[in-house]
């Protein structure tokens, strides 16, 4: 039997959820499916992307062109690339944290990888624009340097799931459509 007591103890109950929920709290934070899903749909458009402005800058790299031609497109490439890591690392972090296993350290992963991705463009980008176009052979190496220098900060940034094992999670990936 509910008494007056224990009704309004429920309703005080349910309202605090209400506002919890409000704010992100009381509930857990998308099932490993939904999260799973938000982040693959984040990813998928960077791929293509990264893809496509990997392969512009290979043929930049070896295209007949002034150096001040081809500092304009490799910093063009280069910042093109930061923006749709930045576009990624966003989606990615409002899918929130998933409610699994190991949710917050494997969501937090996600962020910092991408936000690593995406400074190594941005420093790559500001190293080629500072690079001066007056010697070609100065201009080249520079560039290089700044190609192989993003190179070894996209391998280092590169998620390290040994620690953000969560079977859920990886069960997720697996299942749901849009990571395939």
């Amino acid at each position: 039997m509910r008494t007056p007591r224990t009704a309004s103890a429920g309703r005080f109950t349910a309202a605090l959820c209400t506002i919890a929920l409000l704010l992100g709290g009381c509930a857990g934070g998308p099932s490993p499916q939904a999260w799973a899903a938000a982040v693959c749909a984040a990813l998928a458009p960077w791929r293509a992307e990264i893809g496509t402005l990997t392969r512009s800058t290979q043929q930049q790299m070896t295209a007949q062109t002034s150096p001040a031609q081809a500092k304009e497109n490799l910093v063009r490439l280069l910042r093109g690339a930061e923006q749709a890591s930045e576009t990624a690392r966003q989606k990615v972090e409002a899918a929130g944290v998933p409610d699994a296993e190991k949710g917050e350290a494997v969501s937090k992963g996600f962020v910092a990888s991408l936000t690593a991705v995406r400074d190594a463009y941005g420093r790559a980008g500001a190293t080629i624009e500072a690079l001066g176009t007056g010697q070609a052979s100065e201009f080249y190496d520079g560039v290089n340097a700044a190609v192989d220098t993003l190179n070894e900060e996209y391998v280092a940034s590169s998620l390290d799931t040994s620690e953000l094992d969560s079977v859920e999670l990886k069960r997720a990936f697996d299942e749901v459509p849009e990571c395939r």
